[in-house]
């Protein structure tokens, strides 16, 4: 008893293929448009704004929350050991190595990139890809070239102020609501932080996850069914892939920069 078709299995693996080798292209392509791109740099500006500044307001609050939360779990934890003046190292290191980055990354793929796949897909539903191809205009360098390289962009930025809102929030709590002395606080902080083992790293995460969030959204929204429907489910795919490659690459990231 045959319990598949070898024919649907050959079939289904060669359209994988086919679309891995598709999606490897287009990244290429997108990589390579760097140069033609910043020749019109108001393109790329754009995107920056619409999906830095129109993104500000939820990362602003979410790290303030965040340094809040780590602000109390972190001084109840190291008050077990008389540590508690190291709050604000332990806030920081947590913010610029890890959280930062990959929580802004996260709102940023649930924001800005379901946001860039439903707009690239109600462009190809609408047939403007198509229309710019019959005039000559290559959608990839007009339409998803700027985008991706404002994501690009924009997501260092977002996740630098993720960590800085989340640092003070942390010195709101120690010091305001618990009681550590601030010097204490920020000393313990400047005397900890390494600027290129610990910010330098966040801030290549940050970059690193722009890379893939941006082309995901692009391609599920390049590759989506013309249909109300077919957005729809592409902009599914785009939240869940980003953040399942987002965690991926974070723990690859990880253990690559802090295990030397």
């Amino acid at each position: 008893m045959k319990w598949y078709d070898p024919r649907e299995l050959g079939y289904a693996v060669r359209g994988k293929l086919a679309d891995i080798g598709f999606g490897a292209r287009l990244f290429l392509r997108l990589l390579t448009s760097l140069v033609a791109t910043m020749r019109r740099p108001s393109l790329v500006l754009d995107q920056v704004h619409f999906m830095g500044n129109y993104s500000l307001a939820i990362i602003s609050v979410s790290g303030v929350f965040v340094g809040f939360v780590l602000g109390l779990q972190g001084y109840y934890t190291l008050q077990r050991y008389g540590s508690s003046e190291a709050l604000g190292l332990l806030v920081t290191l947590s913010l610029v190595r890890e959280l930062g980055p990959v929580i802004t990354a996260l709102l940023f793929a649930g924001r800005a990139g379901t946001s860039l796949t439903a707009e690239i897909g109600l462009m190809k539903a609408g047939e403007q890809l198509s229309a710019m191809e019959m005039m000559a205009v290559d959608p990839v360098q007009r339409i998803l070239a700027p985008r991706f390289w404002g994501a690009v962009i924009a997501m260092p930025l977002l996740a630098a102020i993720f960590s800085a809102v989340g640092v003070m929030g942390g010195w709101l709590v120690g010091v305001l609501l618990i009681g550590i002395d601030s010097g204490s606080f920020w000393s313990q902080t400047q005397g900890g932080v390494d600027v290129w083992r610990d910010v330098g790293n966040g801030v290549l995460k940050s970059v690193v996850f722009g890379f893939a969030v941006s082309f995901i959204a692009l391609l599920q929204g390049y590759v989506a069914q013309a249909t109300p429907e077919g957005v729809a489910r592409a902009t599914t795919r785009t939240v869940v892939a980003a953040s399942l490659a987002v965690l991926g690459l974070d723990f690859v990231l990880t253990a690559m920069m802090f295990s030397i």
